[in-house]
């Protein structure tokens, strides 16, 4: 969170910008343009706004259950320290492993529920792609927001958003009170990523090779949960970037 006196009149300076982005990213590769010409990548008010981003099936897997996902990918921004669940601080390191699992299980169930009936609501029917048509699956996905209740399953209400492709489904987790349609520009372009530099269109089972690749993703466009403001030149800059790693 930016302390009162790194901000004036409600917004950072350049100086300062640059300052919270070095410390934020943690690699020199993610600085291309900072010392080269001023950009504005603005962190959005608070601190872990972004409670967590996760990959999961929405397709019917033969070791699963019906209604049952699978998390493929996971990313957990933060711990869940309310003083109500004060009770979570006193758990060993194994339940509160569990617990966070159930709690993305929880997730993707719903998730999966509301995709499958926006898609049968729409009367659509899934017709598989193969890579290089990432772009027009993309256009194709169904996509939405869920609310969760506080206790069910995190200690406050938040935002699910969710973007269906094919048999994946990604998904952010958000406070409450987030920039939802911020939100999901920053999850509609962590999708794109992932489908166009990792080919995801293949079987689900090998989004659980490209993890360290999702993880730098990540690290660019969501640091530590942050979602950012970006403008358009630095935008290009960073795709230019992540298209060299993801190249190598």
């Amino acid at each position: 969170m930016h302390k009162a006196g790194a901000m004036r009149n409600g917004h950072l300076t350049n100086t300062e910008v640059k300052r919270h982005y070095k410390q934020t990213c943690r690699t020199k590769s993610a600085l291309l343009d900072v010392n080269k010409r001023p950009f504005y990548v603005f962190p959005y008010i608070d601190e872990n706004m972004v409670r967590c981003f996760l990959i999961h099936t929405i397709c019917p897997v033969n070791t699963l259950g019906p209604g049952e996902s699978r998390v493929l990918y996971s990313r957990v921004f933060g711990p869940d320290d309310s003083p109500q669940f004060g009770r979570n601080q006193e758990r060993s390191p194994e339940e509160k492993r569990l617990l966070q699992k159930e709690r993305l299980a929880v997730v993707a169930r719903q998730v999966r529920s509301a995709a499958s009936l926006s898609r049968e609501a729409w009367g659509r029917v899934l017709v598989e792609m193969v890579p290089g048509e990432e772009a027009l699956a993309l256009q194709e996905a169904d996509g939405g927001v869920l609310r969760l209740r506080a206790g069910d399953p995190f200690s406050a209400e938040v935002s699910v958003l969710w973007v269906a492709v094919q048999s994946l489904a990604f998904a952010l987790v958000c406070e409450a009170h987030e920039n939802l349609l911020l939100a999901e520009g920053t999850l509609r372009n962590l999708t794109r990523h992932c489908l166009e530099h990792l080919h995801m269109l293949g079987s689900g089972s090998e989004v659980l090779l490209k993890s360290d690749r999702i993880d730098v993703l990540l690290s660019r466009l969501l640091p530590h949960g942050q979602l950012l403001f970006l403008n358009h030149r630095f935008a290009q800059s960073l795709e230019k970037d992540m298209a060299s790693y993801m190249a190598k």
